[in-house]
Parts: C-alpha cells; sequence; structure tokens
C-alpha cells in the first residue's frame, strides 16, 4: 500500500511536494488502518482525476505496508533514508506505526538500525545514449519536488560507494538501540494475539488530539491500546481503557531505546483519575489486557 506510506511520511516529515500533496492528515494515516488504501476512487489533487480502487474485497494479509522502500528513498534526489529527515525518537515512532499494523510489513535495509548513509539512485549501463537519458529524466523527476542543488550522477561508482551500509553500526549507541527497538516490536507482534492476527476488521484507529493517533487491536480475549504521538511536543489524551486492567507492554520513552525515562503508569484501569496521559514527543506507548506486565 503506497498509500501507507505516503500517509505516514508526509504526518512525520511535513513535506508536501509532488505526490505528497494528496497527503498530510493524520487522519488519512488513521484511515489507511482501517482500510488499506486513502484513495478509492476519490478525487486527488495531485493527479487532478479520481484514483484508487475499492479495496475491500482483499484481505489485510494481501497488503505491504512500510515507511521506507528502494523506490521512495533511491527516488529521492538525494536519496535520504528517514534517518536524515527525522530525530532519532521520530524513527521509533515510524517503526511502530508500520510493526503494530494489521498488515504484513516490509523493512527496507538498514532502517532497523538507522543506517545514516543515502541510499541513491545508481546505474551501470554501457550505452552512452541511455546514461544521459537517465540523466535527464532524473532531472525533470525532481522538478515536482521543488529539490534544491544537483542530485549525484547515476552512473558515478561514488554514488554507488556512498550508498553502502554499514552493518557495524547496529550493534552499539543508539543504533544498537533502535535495532533492539525493532526486536522489541517484532517480538510483541508475535506473542500478542491482538497484534499477531492480521484483520484490519478487529481495530479501530482514531484521532483522539490533534497529533495523536489512538490504534485499538483485540484477539478473543486479548486487547491492546497504542498511543503515537505525531509531534515535536508533548500531548494529552483522555484515558477511557475499558475493562482492564491495561498493563504497559512499550513505551518508547524507556532508557532501553535511547531515551530518558518513562513517565507513563504501568498499569491503566478503567475510571482512573486522573484519566489524563502526557505523551512525550514522538511517543509509542502500548498496552494491553487479557495478559500479564
Amino acid at each position: 500500500s503506497d498509500d501507507f506510506h505516503h500517509a505516514l511520511h508526509t504526518v512525520l516529515t511535513g513535506e508536501r511536494h509532488g505526490y505528497y500533496e494528496d497527503f498530510g492528515a493524520l487522519e488519512q494515516l488513521a484511515q489507511v488502518y482501517r482500510r488499506p488504501f486513502v484513495y478509492a476512487w476519490d478525487y486527488s489533487p495531485h493527479r487532478q482525476r479520481f484514483h484508487g480502487d475499492d479495496p475491500d474485497d482483499c484481505p489485510a494479509w494481501r497488503f505491504v505496508v512500510c515507511s521506507q522502500n528502494h523506490d521512495q528513498v533511491g527516488n529521492r534526489a538525494l536519496g535520504e533514508r528517514l534517518s536524515g529527515l527525522l530525530p532519532f525518537p521520530a524513527l521509533k515512532l515510524a517503526a511502530a506505526a508500520v510493526l503494530l499494523s494489521p498488515y504484513l510489513p516490509m523493512l527496507f535495509m538498514g532502517e532497523e538500525y538507522g543506517e545514516p548513509r543515502p541510499f541513491l539512485y545508481f546505474i551501470s549501463h554501457g550505452d552512452p545514449a541511455l546514461i544521459e537519458g537517465v540523466r535527464e529524466g532524473r532531472k525533470q523527476e525532481f522538478a515536482a519536488f521543488h529539490v534544491e542543488g544537483e542530485a549525484p550522477d547515476p552512473q558515478s561508482e561514488v554514488t554507488f560507494e556512498d550508498s553502502k551500509l554499514q552493518w557495524d553500526l547496529g550493534k552499539t549507541g543508539r543504533h544498537g538501540q533502535l535495532r533492539a527497538f525493532y526486536r522489541e516490536l517484532l517480538r510483541l507482534r508475535r506473542e500478542l494475539p491482538a497484534l499477531a492476527r492480521l484483520d484490519n476488521a478487529s481495530l479501530t484507529a482514531t484521532v483522539v488530539a490533534p497529533t495523536v493517533l489512538e490504534l485499538r487491536r483485540w484477539c478473543d480475549d486479548n486487547r491492546v491500546v497504542v498511543w503515537m504521538n505525531f509531534a515535536a511536543e508533548p500531548a494529552t489524551v483522555t484515558v477511557a481503557p475499558g475493562a482492564g486492567p491495561w498493563n504497559r507492554q512499550l513505551d518508547a520513552a524507556d532508557p532501553t531505546w535511547g531515551s530518558d525515562g518513562s513517565t507513563l503508569p504501568a498499569q491503566l484501569v478503567d475510571g482512573m483519575a486522573p484519566n489524563l496521559l502526557v505523551l512525550p514527543p514522538y511517543a509509542v506507548a502500548v498496552y494491553a489486557a487479557g495478559v500479564s506486565a
């Protein structure tokens, strides 16, 4: 689902150029959790026509979602990954948005540890006319995105070398903490029945504050609620979790994941006072009922 990527990318980065002009509202991200397309034969301002198709006859497991891939990164003029566009806490938020979805997640090589090198578009052609055609085509493509400066030469070996991954980065420091955070999200997705279920009918996705998306998923007795704050400032949400208790499963602000420390309660109960949660910038908070802490 390109719509999932575009909805997530725009709320994280604020970019609105090119085909991103069709996106940017947090409600669109909420919508794409409920239904894998934002545009299902709706009018697209960027295309200036109706676009998309009805996905309702397709099960959730048939849709692949991501925050980055070779097209979306490699087709940028400077090949910036999200690690070059966002602060560290927002990288954890991007990971959670994908891995806690009801769809099949796809990870782009190096994103799991925040690879800082770009993934540039590179070629190795022998036909001079084809090489020049690629160069000119790239320049025209970037015009719609109002790119400043000139993209690296796709035929240059330097462009290829500058795109190579640095695998050892994922073993230490914040890169290692981000990689561990990905592993924890994957563990939760595997072990919590509500998250393991590839079904977008057993969920709600609601914008509960201007920058906060609440995702609720369930399977039999297991229920999960996720709050994600897509802003660089704290946000306050009213908590009405339902019958519990609800035990905290993950808080992206925990020092384990390279942050200052969790301020969220270890457990939520219905009718708790005060019934407000203050979510830190780029928060990811996961609570579950029907499981132990």
